[in-house]
């Protein structure tokens, strides 16, 4: 018998920091939806299925991952083709409707991208020379402006991160990042004629909510306010006002965060950013303890962008940053990325479970 079906390879620090944060979004997710159980049974529906597919993944080896990862990547491009064609949304070309299933196919490339080009650099000599740089920006590339057109510029920014940080673990020199951080900088121009007009209101908003505050600056005016209300300790669990009183918009999705601030205050949010720090550290010694390439660069890569999620949400709520739409991980509401991420963790399982048996 093969042993990677043997003994489950289960990480169990990454499993008690998951099924804590799974709990506690759960928790937050009822009193964000109003007291819906129907909406909290959806969502532990979709954790459910993720948990079962991050276990399912943890048996497989590093090297069976790496084989599969081409097709992953291919089948991604094929879905974000099939979206700009087929898909629906409000406003937006972001969702497959197959009938029994409903899913965002660029959730699938914050996973494929990393993998992608993890799985290219594996056999090259690194630090990378630069036509393998160049190479690994043209898989990056390819989806990120995919998506970007549909448009969803916030999970566009999140998967060239995650390819972006995987070149960075590669040992892509500085002068390097810097020339791209100088070619992105003298795109922004070019960027913002390409964009949407409620995009522009979005960055409009960000440096100056008041300007409306009855119309866009809505939004980031009630959560900071949510935010600012939660105090230290916060008003107790189902007892925000700002959200029963249904003044924070997309409460329990984009900025779940904000009724989490509000409920448990600064205590809350810190003991959540801690939990949150714990499983990057952890994803990052698996990488540290990775005994191949490209493992040590996908589970890098995973941890970092992970932290990239929890920046921009809080940031976002807390309007530091701009909106984009990024999900606050395992707490907001959505199928699709709760899934994706639970895989992610599973093969950072997979990489720690079977790193005596790399090939």
């Amino acid at each position: 018998m093969p042993v990677w079906m043997g003994v489950p390879r289960l990480d169990p620090v990454l499993l008690v920091l998951l099924v804590l944060v799974i709990f506690f979004g759960l928790l937050v997710l009822y009193s964000a939806s109003g007291k819906d159980l129907e909406m909290v049974y959806r969502q532990s529906v979709r954790l459910g299925v993720g948990i079962v597919a991050m276990l399912a993944i943890s048996q497989v080896p590093p090297h069976t991952l790496r084989i599969w990862t081409p097709w992953l990547y291919v089948i991604g491009i094929i879905m974000l083709l099939a979206t700009w064609a087929l898909g629906v949304g409000r406003g937006t070309q972001r969702w497959l409707d197959l009938g029994l299933i409903r899913f965002q196919p660029s959730e699938l490339m914050k996973l494929a991208v990393p993998m992608m080009v993890a799985w290219y650099l594996h056999a090259r000599v690194l630090p990378p020379a630069l036509k393998a740089v160049m190479v690994a920006l043209l898989i990056l590339l390819v989806p990120t402006l995919l998506i970007a057109r549909q448009p969803d510029l916030g999970t566009a920014l999140l998967v060239a991160a995650s390819g972006v940080f995987t070149l960075y673990l590669a040992g892509l020199r500085w002068r390097v990042l810097l020339g791209l951080g100088a070619v992105m900088a003298a795109a922004m121009p070019v960027l913002w004629l390409i964009m949407k007009e409620y995009q522009r209101d979005r960055v409009r908003t960000f440096l100056n909510p008041e300007a409306d505050p009855l119309g866009h600056g809505w939004n980031i005016i009630q959560s900071k306010i949510a935010v600012g209300s939660g105090g230290l300790s916060g008003k107790g669990w189902l007892q925000g006002t700002q959200s029963n009183l249904e003044f924070i918009p997309e409460r329990h999705t984009d900025f779940i965060l904000a009724v989490l601030s509000e409920e448990f205050g600064l205590i809350g949010v810190m003991g959540l950013m801690l939990v949150y720090i714990l499983l990057i550290a952890r994803g990052l010694h698996i990488a540290s303890n990775a005994r191949d390439t490209g493992s040590r660069l996908l589970a890098g890569s995973l941890s970092l962008t992970l932290f990239v999620y929890v920046l921009v949400n809080g940031g976002m709520v807390s309007g530091v940053l701009p909106v984009v739409g990024v999900a606050l991980p395992l707490i907001s509401y959505g199928g699709t990325s709760a899934v994706t991420l639970l895989i992610g963790f599973g093969v950072l399982m997979s990489i720690h479970g079977h790193r005596k048996f790399i090939r």
